[in-house]
């Protein structure tokens, strides 16, 4: 659906000769052209390469939703971190959302972007409580957000959960290749070089300089290099992809609504996602469509039959759209860390590595880019939001790779049997 509807992409050009600059990015995602642009306002000269098309991979396929934070709450951060750094983190990760609007401000992204919050409504009772929990903690470290009773949440989302929820109006939406697009045509403007299908196919490091090798067989030589693949990793840099889970998030969209449905589900861009083990995330595209998104298998889909536990979540959440038709399906990957916090690495001087944003992409990783553009420009570690880590192999990677497609298939299940 997004690659249907978006905007069109700027021109980029695979690499076809050995070049030379100050920082070499991989990866043409949020999180990749973020950092390009950060590093490039900071007068640095940026080289970034992608082995696809810019927003080929998560980065173009998310459901779009804008939506600050990470996975853990305020007291968890506190209780992990300790009161001080606990509280830098609520802070930096707090402004995530509002680093995605900034960008689009800038440099004018026409990516169909709401500003309307994000609500959570509760799908039981111990649903509720965590709900809850969750507002009352953002709002005392400031945040614009707000409990809301299962009326309000009805009237909201035109979706009967017969609990209630609350609302963050910190969050929209975007459409997310459009968004992509848009950053890579800032990227443009800012000088930065970007090289389309043109993966990297060896890096080697020499007297200082790192040396990437692209398929053609030409190369970029730098200093420094932040790698920015995520889920999309691919081997590139030894034990990374073992120290997270890809694992696969599938949606499905409908035909547009009739303007009484578009009128009464989801109005005014409102974008939600639930409290289940398993969330099912929902809004609507600029033109009316009702999108629906859940926890697919590990495989990539193959037939209509893939998705069908996400179409039972849509039509059990919005009974009204029975028998409209699945006009799009599509998954894309997300990386899953044991810690569910994004790991930022650096296995040897001038080498910077990101993964991990467990779903919270949208927002995270274009905040990320100014973290990592920061850190690789001045050196300086404060400018990170977490510590640096060393590259862990998940334990048994493989076995927690079938305990987590068990788990989906259990969940799905339940779902199935109400």
């Amino acid at each position: 659906m997004w690659e249907a509807t978006a905007a069109p992409a700027p021109e980029t050009y695979p690499l076809e000769s050995d070049t030379t600059a100050d920082v070499a990015v991989i990866g043409g995602g949020i999180a990749g052209l973020s950092t390009a642009i950060h590093l490039a306002r900071a007068g640095r000269s940026v080289t970034l390469l992608e082995a696809e098309d810019v927003g080929w991979g998560a980065s173009g396929r998310s459901g779009g939703q804008v939506i600050p934070g990470i996975k853990y709450d305020p007291d968890d951060m506190i209780e992990m971190f300790g009161p001080e750094a606990g509280a830098a983190a609520i802070e930096a990760f707090g402004a995530t959302a509002g680093k995605v609007f900034e960008l689009i401000d800038r440099y004018g992204i026409d990516c169909d972007d709401t500003r309307q919050g994000w609500v959570q409504p509760a799908h039981s009772e111990a649903g509720l409580r965590i709900a809850i929990s969750r507002c009352q903690q953002w709002k005392k470290y400031g945040a614009d957000v707000d409990e809301l009773t299962a009326d309000e949440v009805h009237s909201r989302l035109g979706a009967d959960t017969g609990f209630g929820g609350w609302i963050d109006r910190r969050a929209g939406s975007v459409q997310p290749l459009s968004y992509s697009r848009g950053l890579a045509r800032g990227a443009l403007t800012e000088g930065v070089r970007i090289a389309s299908r043109s993966p990297v196919t060896d890096i080697t490091s020499r007297s200082g300089q790192w040396q990437l090798r692209t398929a053609s067989g030409a190369t970029v030589t730098a200093p420094r290099v932040a790698v920015c693949t995520n889920a999309y990793s691919r081997q590139i840099w030894p034990k990374l992809e073992r120290s997270y889970i890809a694992a696969n998030s599938f949606q499905v969209a409908t035909a547009p609504l009739s303007s009484n449905l578009d009128a009464r589900i989801m109005p005014g861009g409102i974008v939600a996602s639930d409290t289940r083990r398993l969330l099912a995330y929902f809004r609507k595209d600029r033109d009316g469509r009702l999108l629906m998104g859940g926890r697919g298998t590990f495989g990539d889909p193959t037939k209509p039959e893939d998705f069908a536990h996400v179409e039972r979540m849509l039509i059990r959440t919005f009974p009204d759209v029975e028998g409209y038709p699945i006009e799009y399906r599509w998954g894309g990957r997300v990386a899953i860390t044991q810690d569910s916090l994004p790991h930022i690495h650096e296995p040897q001087p001038g080498l910077v590595i990101m993964v991990g944003c467990q779903g919270r992409g949208m927002a995270l990783q274009s905040k990320m880019g100014e973290w990592l553009g920061s850190y690789i420009d001045t050196g300086r570690r404060e400018a990170l939001p977490l510590p640096l880590t060393r590259i862990a192999p998940i334990p048994f990677h493989e076995l927690r790779r079938l305990y987590v497609a068990a788990t989906i298939a259990y969940f799905k299940l339940r779902d199935v049997v109400g």
